[in-house]
């Protein structure tokens, strides 16, 4: 796996120096900038994963730095340093867009550690999303509502457990016995046929105006809900 890349904005030669060799023995890609001159094109065209970006540059601020690299939409990681320790100081630079604030003199393995934090941070998973599009059919998993087009389905909480579970494997068939596990809880086949008559009732409630239907029964294997097998109905 490649090492993060980490640049420092920091026109204290001391400083950098200090910093790079101590994140290059910790197995991080690491290159340094006096100034801020060139921070938008290296996070540009580098594959910069964290900046660890000194408020005060002989070229401008680190504040203003900061909200340009996020009117222009970057996500890079920002950690920055300071010798300004007053709290409206620290939450000017995190309203700014930074990500953390150190503030100078700090100890190096606090540093680290807050590098280390931010990165496992933005490697961690992205949220399941609270709404799930498909064709014309919008579920809220949220407030637990769906529509079709600008329809509301007007769902039971068991139709719209069922739906959920349908939309979350759309245009795979699913079985009846992972419908039964995954809405009603049953790990056996309870000899009954309350799978159907919920497909039964969800179909109908999720039929376009036009006939044309998303639900499908795939005979002799389940159902699937399908782009591809959009169709009118003819019943």
């Amino acid at each position: 796996m490649t090492a993060p890349r980490i640049l420092i904005v920091e026109d204290d030669a001391e400083i950098a120096e200090f910093l790079s060799l101590g994140l290059t023995a910790e197995g991080y890609e690491v290159s340094v900038e006096p100034n801020g001159a060139g921070l938008m094109d290296r996070v540009r065209t580098d594959g910069i994963r964290l900046v660890v970006l000194d408020r005060m540059l002989p070229d401008g601020e680190g504040v203003d730095l900061c909200r340009r690299l996020r009117a222009a939409g970057s996500g890079v990681l920002v950690l920055m340093l300071t010798a300004r320790d007053a709290l409206d100081e620290k939450l000017e630079g995190l309203r700014a867009g930074a990500d953390d604030y150190v503030t100078k003199p700090f100890a190096f393995e606090e540093l680290l550690a807050r590098i280390e934090a931010l990165l496992r941070r933005d490697a961690a998973p992205a949220p399941a999303p609270r709404v799930i599009r498909y064709a014309d059919l919008t579920v809220d998993l949220a407030a637990k509502t769906a529509r079709r087009g600008d329809t509301d389905l007007g769902l039971t909480a068991t139709e719209f457990n069922l739906l959920r579970y349908l939309v979350e494997n759309a245009d795979r068939v699913v079985s009846r016995m992972e419908i039964l596990n995954a809405v009603w809880g049953y790990d056996f086949d309870p000899n009954t046929n309350i799978v159907e008559v919920y497909v039964a009732y969800l179909r109908k409630k999720m039929e376009g105006r036009d006939g044309s239907r998303l639900l499908q029964n795939v005979r002799g294997f389940g159902y699937q809900l399908s782009m591809t097998a959009l169709q009118p109905s003819r019943a």
